[in-house]
């Protein structure tokens, strides 16, 4: 709220309750206190501004909006606007009014306003800069920027006017114009100042840099580096270095790169960094034969380095020096080495031998850092260098490093400390990333999962005085468990496997509540068993922040509306469309804070990202779903379907999603996964999902918009005239319709080549979508033909009842299809989603999900019948008043199939309720407590505890979706009686 301060000025005493309960969330109270002081005097807000304090209509309108009384809030906060306040409390209150309405764009008519009337004013011309920062209006930013240079020549708003130019040539369209026009002139205006000898801070230096970056003068833009104003780059470590390696790398100066980075080397050798810069320029050098001069110095970061045998000479040098050390090593050297035999293998030469055997190396490097996390990552994306046949003998090397004590009861050595438990937990990661975990048979694996949980509940005894947010040291061997169990499962298809691998992660979740890993495995797991009801906990329970609702949003929203847990659906699709939302507003303050402090190369990334949140995949996925949600379980239930589309200002002619600069910000590897490189996902995993993601968006967004084309078609005026027709754009909302229709079938037709090519993904990878599922249903076929109906019946209402009996056939064959093709899709429904046979309890949530496509169907069906009856009322009522002149009796077949059409309607979805109603009670009868885990996959009791626990959550979730599902099928069923003629 606006700053209020210790003040005497009675308005003041008399705003102070207003203010107090806007601050404590009373709005309602706030309001009434508002409404009381402008009872006083009618034109007492005059007074208010008069004084130069906020008008207790601005701070009502505040209260108003707070409550949901938008049109309220907005007319009071125009009447105040009209009279043009210049007072700082008035002008602070209608800015957080307005942000509130997302409605920036109005506060920049504000300050304009104030601005006229007192043009000397630093704060009302500052204020009015970063208004128009909020909406992105760059050429005014860069007009404001100077009026206030002029006003209070200091350098950040002169500055703050640069930058606005180069925001224009960011955005511009024409980069044509960006590079001749925008960029030239804010040169030429920072060229000024350093004539001047004007400049003054290092945000200043670092916006000079990047504009002679974007002009591609990178020799100018090393110059600056280099000289005199590259002195004031010292907020970053190395930040000269770091941008004239840059340089060099875009100038293509391999000689200075070399030299650069190995003099940097020489002073930190373990900035890895600059090994990858010191090899890339080696081998460019060596490639284009690169000689050094005769005299003088090589180049001026000093002496070049070009030969293999001088680069093996500083890494084994630089390993040597690490050797000496009675510190602790570095870890760059060393794996400097193992880069280098890489990028020498590449090239096929043989100086790598003079490195040393990659085999020894890695074991150095293992009996070295082995007992640190990362020893793990930093030798897997090596092991590729060693033979097939050395992998065992590897293993075995790494293992005589760990002291393990002695063996117990069970045959296991266990490690004494945490150092020596990490080394061996080390030794297991690789040996799963070597692949000699997955080439066990089915006993090796459950002999394997019994070792790793034996070292799991042995190392829990480090952990006893961590803090609940505290992870156990032991956790990997848990989660490494967990994978074994889901190899055996994938493998065998013994759905016990994935049963046990649940309790394990439960049973590890309950010892490390706040274990990501645990969370995010269990809440893949569950959701391929279709259980969703306990996936919505854990997620919330990963406190997701900001991007990574966009991120790893996809693991829950990609099962929220497929599974039946309708409320749970919405309420995650919520999570992400929040942050969504949001991005827009906050993405405005960060641009405003680095104006502030001058932080100008963040800028053009605060832009990149809020348009790269904007153009997301999953946003536009969340977005389409939601929608199509909310017509699902609300149309014609509580809004009739022409209300709800309106509502979500659905408009089927515009197609807001940018399916050209689409971009896929799903994290495929945010699940910890140790397996051999060729299990990992590839790139051709990552475009083929995306394409699969694609083309089910374009699949949902071509059916809401269809939908909300029938909603509007619904309620047409009657075509007596055929011109008139044409006036009120009947005919083209038909046309939409036709059009729509045409794009899903070409989007049908490409779903049907991408499902045949069954792409099978990691299993730690990327879910797949929900096409294949929808086009094995039936859902896409019988809705579309369903919306395909509502177009011949649009044409009977043209022609009307006397000369269209083809029509009329036409119309009742498409009447019995959808029925046939309703009953087909129930057929595939049939079945236990949860049974219990020969003491083995196995799931089909395939079952689950078809019955959810079921009902979507049976919802657009539905639609389709009353826009049918709309028309088939009025021709019906028509035919009435003939029949009484002509003494008719007949009956056209239209009317009298679509009364059996609704009775048939009628009696499947019927069918469909006693199949849930059937599936709801065989559920309840299951006795999961009489269910005996066997006692072969070395279960404790307290972990059969843990397996149960998770059964119980499959079947309670089962029996939340049958009953969200029933009770929206009666809801239909209900809408379906009212539907007459």
């Amino acid at each position: 709220m606006a700053a209020r301060g210790h003040v005497q000025d009675p308005n003041d005493r008399r705003l102070r309750p207003i203010y107090d309960y806007l601050d404590n969330g009373n709005n309602k109270m706030a309001i009434q206190q508002a409404d009381k002081l402008l009872k006083k005097h009618k034109d007492l807000h005059c007074l208010f501004l008069a004084c130069r304090s906020p008008s207790p209509q601005v701070l009502k309108a505040i209260g108003l909006q707070r409550t949901g009384k938008q049109d309220e809030a907005f007319s009071l906060a125009q009447e105040v606007a009209t009279l043009e306040p210049t007072d700082d409390n008035s002008l602070q209150a209608l800015t957080i009014l307005y942000r509130e309405m997302h409605h920036p764009e109005l506060v920049t008519k504000l300050y304009e306003a104030a601005v006229k009337k007192v043009p000397l004013s630093e704060e009302y011309h500052s204020h009015l800069f970063m208004a128009y920062a909020r909406v992105g209006e760059y050429k005014k930013m860069q007009q404001a920027g100077m009026a206030l240079y002029k006003i209070v020549p200091k350098n950040p708003y002169y500055f703050w006017s640069v930058m606005s130019l180069v925001m224009q040539a960011i955005s511009a369209q024409d980069e044509k114009l960006a590079q001749t026009m925008f960029l030239p002139l804010a040169e030429r205006m920072v060229e000024k100042m350093v004539k001047e000898e004007k400049i003054e801070a290092e945000a200043e230096v670092q916006l000079y840099f990047m504009i002679l970056e974007r002009l591609g003068k990178c020799v100018e833009a090393l110059d600056v580096v280099r000289g005199p104003l590259g002195e004031k780059l010292t907020s970053e470590l190395r930040s000269r270095e770091n941008k004239c390696m840059m340089m060099y790398r875009r100038l293509q100066l391999w000689p200075e790169c070399n030299a650069l980075s190995y003099k940097l080397l020489l002073k930190n050798p373990d900035d890895w960094q600059f090994y990858l810069s010191y090899f890339d320029s080696l081998f460019h050098l060596m490639d284009k034969s690169w000689c050094q001069p005769e005299e003088g110095e090589h180049c001026v970061e000093g002496p070049v380095q070009t030969t293999v045998a001088e680069a093996v000479k500083f890494v084994v040098d630089r390993m040597e020096e690490q050797d000496k050390k009675e510190s602790r090593p570095l870890r760059g050297p060393y794996l400097a080495c193992l880069e280098l035999i890489h990028r020498l293998r590449e090239r096929g030469c043989p100086d790598e031998k003079e490195l040393g055997d990659p085999l020894e190396l890695m074991v150095q490097f293992f009996g070295k850092f082995g007992d640190k996390p990362c020893c793990i990552t930093d030798l897997k994306i090596y092991l590729h260098l060693l033979p097939p046949e050395q992998r065992s003998q590897f293993k075995n090397r790494l293992g005589e490093l760990v002291p393990l004590g002695e063996a117990g009861e069970d045959g296991f050595e266990f490690p004494g400390d945490t150092k020596t438990l990490q080394r061996h937990l080390c030794v297991c990661q690789l040996s799963r990333a070597l692949g000699l975990q997955h080439a066990l048979d089915t006993e090796g694996k459950l002999r394997l999962i019994t070792e790793l949980k034996a070292h799991y509940h042995h190392g829990l005894q480090f952990g006893k005085s961590c803090l609940k947010t505290e992870l156990q040291f032991s956790d990997m061997y848990c989660l490494m468990a967990a994978h074994v169990y889901i190899d055996l499962w994938t493998e065998t298809g013994d759905e016990n496997m994935l049963w046990q691998c649940l309790g394990v992660l439960e049973e590890g979740l309950s010892f490390s509540p706040s274990n990501a890993q645990f969370k995010l495995l269990l809440l893949l797991l569950f959701c391929r068993l279709g259980a969703f009801q306990p996936v919505v906990d854990l997620y919330s329970s990963l406190d997701a922040k900001h991007v990574q609702h966009d991120t790893i949003g996809y693991l829950l929203t990609r099962y929220a509306g497929s599974l039946g847990q309708f409320a749970a659906a919405s309420q995650s699709c919520n999570f992400s469309l929040r942050f969504f939302h949001s991005n827009q507003k906050d993405t405005s303050e960060y641009i405003i804070q680095a104006y502030k402090y001058g932080a100008f190369e963040k800028i053009p990334e605060f832009i990149a990202f809020r348009t790269r949140l904007n153009q997301s995949l999953h946003f536009a996925q969340v977005r389409t779903e939601r929608m199509l949600l909310d017509l699902y379980t609300e149309a014609d239930v509580t809004l009739s379907l022409e209300e709800s589309v309106k509502a979500m200002g659905v408009c089927p002619e515009e197609d807001d999603i940018p399916w050209d600069n689409m971009r896929d910000n799903r994290d495929l590897t945010v699940l910890v996964s140790w397996d051999p490189k060729d299990r990992e996902l590839t790139e051709e995993h990552r475009r083929l999902s995306l394409e699969e993601e694609s083309v089910w968006l374009k699949v949902r967004s071509l059916t809401l918009r269809l939908l909300a084309s029938l909603a509007l078609l619904g309620h047409a005026p009657s075509p007596r005239n055929s011109d008139k027709t044409n006036e009120n754009g009947i005919s083209a909302k038909s046309s939409t319709l036709q059009t729509l229709l045409s794009q899903l079938d070409q989007t049908l037709e490409t779903a049907a080549q991408i499902t045949e090519k069954q792409t099978q993904y990691p299993f730690l990878g990327p879910p797949s979508s929900r096409l294949a599922s929808a086009l094995s249903s039936g859902s896409c076929h019988c809705q579309t033909s369903a919306l395909q109906l509502s177009l011949t019946l649009r044409e009977l209402e043209t022609t009307g009842l006397d000369d269209s009996s083809e029509l009329q056939t036409q119309i009742c064959n498409a009447f019995k299809s959808s029925v046939a093709q309703l009953q087909e899709m129930l057929s595939r429904c049939k079945g236990d989603v949860l049974e219990m046979k020969d003491g083995r309890l196995t799931t089909r949530p395939a079952l689950l999900e078809t019955l959810v496509f079921f009902v979507e169907t049976v919802c657009v069906v539905l639609w389709v019948a009353s826009y049918s009856a709309s028309v088939l009322r009025p021709l019906k009522s028509s035919l009435q008043k003939k029949k009484k002149k002509k003494k008719d009796s007949s009956t056209p077949v239209v009317l009298c199939g679509f009364q059996e059409w609704t009775g048939s309607l009628q009696g499947v979805v019927t069918q469909a309720l006693d199949h849930v109603k059937g599936q709801e009670a065989s559920l309840t009868a299951l006795k999961l407590a009489a269910l005996t885990l066997e006692e072969g996959y070395s279960q404790t009791q307290e972990e059969c505890g843990f397996t149960r626990a998770a059964m119980d959550k499959v079947q309670s979730s089962y029996l939340g979706s049958l009953q969200e599902l029933g009770d929206l099928l009666r809801k239909r069923a209900d809408s379906l009686k009212s539907l007459k003629i």
